[in-house]
């Protein structure tokens, strides 16, 4: 049976008629009930729930963190692991709840993102490509090159995307560059013999 914080949390996440507000007062669920706020854009009011339980809820630290870097106002740093783990998940939810312009506003800052995690701009491209914004997805995916060029699952994803577009020779050649980086990565391997199969038919 699903609980009724599991509804609400839905509730929230779904963008349905947020009537999840009172449950998340009701029971003092001030990291959930942050978000609330911030996805209806009333961001301090987030940053005071945020505040509640900054130093218990690594996810409240870094959703200040992005409000603050929203409002071009840093006052801390994320860790390399809030980036790796929640930057991605964030971004998408921006997306679906059509926030274009705090996304826009944080990737302004993948950079300095990025001298803390050189994957940032790898994870902004993948959530601008899952979302269908393939444009968008190849800069950052191409920008990732120049950050963390021996990164292997930056290669395959650009081998893929690359295939997508039916671009072949640039999806075999970042395959190969994938396997360079890290040989016997059967995932590449895979995806290489498929690659020059097409290629070979295209022929």
């Amino acid at each position: 049976m699903i609980s009724e914080y599991e509804n609400a949390k839905t509730e929230l996440l779904m963008a349905r008629n947020p009537s999840c507000r009172k449950f998340f007062e009701k029971n003092k669920d001030f990291l959930e009930l942050g978000y609330f706020y911030f996805l209806n854009d009333n961001l301090k009011k987030a940053k005071d729930c945020f505040d509640k339980v900054l130093d218990t809820d690594i996810r409240a630290h870094w959703a200040k963190f992005l409000i603050e870097l929203i409002e071009n106002n840093i006052s801390y740093y994320p860790s390399y692991f809030e980036l790796r783990n929640f930057l991605e998940i964030d971004l998408d939810i921006l997306i679906k709840h059509f926030k274009g312009e705090y996304v826009e506003k944080i990737v302004n800052y993948s950079d300095f993102m990025s001298s803390i995690n050189p994957e940032v701009n790898k994870f902004i491209g993948r959530v601008f490509i899952n979302n269908n914004f393939k444009e968008y997805g190849m800069i950052y995916f191409k920008r990732a090159k120049n950050t963390f060029y021996n990164d292997p699952e930056l290669h395959f994803l650009l081998a893929q995307e690359y295939d997508t577009e039916g671009k072949l020779d640039y999806a075999i050649n970042s395959a190969e560059t994938c396997l360079k980086v890290l040989p016997k990565y059967y995932p590449a391997e895979h995806l290489l013999v498929e690659l020059k199969d097409k290629l070979k038919n295209c022929k």
